[in-house]
């Protein structure tokens, strides 16, 4: 698609939060909170012409490589809340995008992310094949107290389960979603950190794809703080998360 004349380089979308992205405490889930930032990132992608459907025609699409995300409060059930995203850079085949939310005027959460332009046909990264220079870049607007980083992946862990990569795990990129290695290392945390909020930031690493029936190992150490998360698959990490509590 075309370049919408509703395009910003900065820009801003407003939603209400409904009953089946809340916890049973009636706050939003994290994995909804990461998948708010992720959608309004979409939207602006879309009305800028750089959407999976205008990537798709080089067989192209944007995937998440690591994010940090640190969250002040947890909008609750029919809160409207504004969540605000623009580009800090974008060269080649990568970009760091920064994403925040806000409620009643007030930044609830940040986040600030790296993607990586994706083949989809040869499951590679390659440089973006659409032009993005309508987009501003914003270099010196961070979206978050401390970047992104490279993860520790070489940390003593113990195996806490395994998974088997199924339908619904899947997205349109053909692979495991984001937000589904979230979604299971959050399941295997004590309920009551999850329900009483404890989480402060969240940072992630995206090290491989994960396909239909991989078999794979979720792994912790909970011994040290900050809290370490892995998802393995024939003794190599796929993912790693590192959870940092409020108290």
């Amino acid at each position: 698609m075309p370049v919408s004349p509703d395009f910003t380089s900065v820009y801003s979308h407003e939603w209400e939060i409904n009953f089946t992205q809340c916890a049973p405490n009636g706050f939003l889930k994290y994995v909804d909170l990461c998948n708010l930032l992720q959608l309004t990132a979409a939207e602006h992608s879309i009305l800028g012409g750089l959407s999976f459907n205008d990537m798709q025609a080089f067989d192209q699409a944007w995937v998440l490589s690591r994010i940090r995300i640190e969250v002040d409060r947890l909008p609750k059930w029919q809160d409207k809340v504004v969540v605000k995203t623009w580009i800090e850079s974008l060269q080649g085949s990568s970009s760091i995008r920064n994403i925040e939310m806000y409620l009643d005027g007030k930044k609830i959460a940040g986040a600030t992310s790296f993607w990586v332009v994706f083949n989809t046909k040869i499951r590679k990264a390659e440089a973006l094949a659409l032009p993005h220079e309508h987009y501003e870049k914003f270099p010196d607007v961070h979206s978050t107290e401390i970047p992104f980083s490279r993860i520790n992946v070489l940390k003593e862990t113990y195996e806490i389960g395994q998974r088997k990569v199924v339908l619904s795990d899947l997205d349109i990129v053909n692979h495991v979603n984001n937000t589904k290695y979230l979604e299971w290392c959050l399941d295997a945390l004590d309920v009551k950190l999850v329900l009483q909020k404890e989480i402060k930031t969240f940072e992630m690493n995206f090290l491989r794809e994960l396909n239909l029936d991989d078999e794979v190992q979720l792994n912790v150490d909970l011994v040290e703080r900050p809290e370490y998360f892995s998802v393995t698959k024939n003794g190599k990490v796929i993912f790693a998360l590192v959870l940092e509590r409020n108290s």
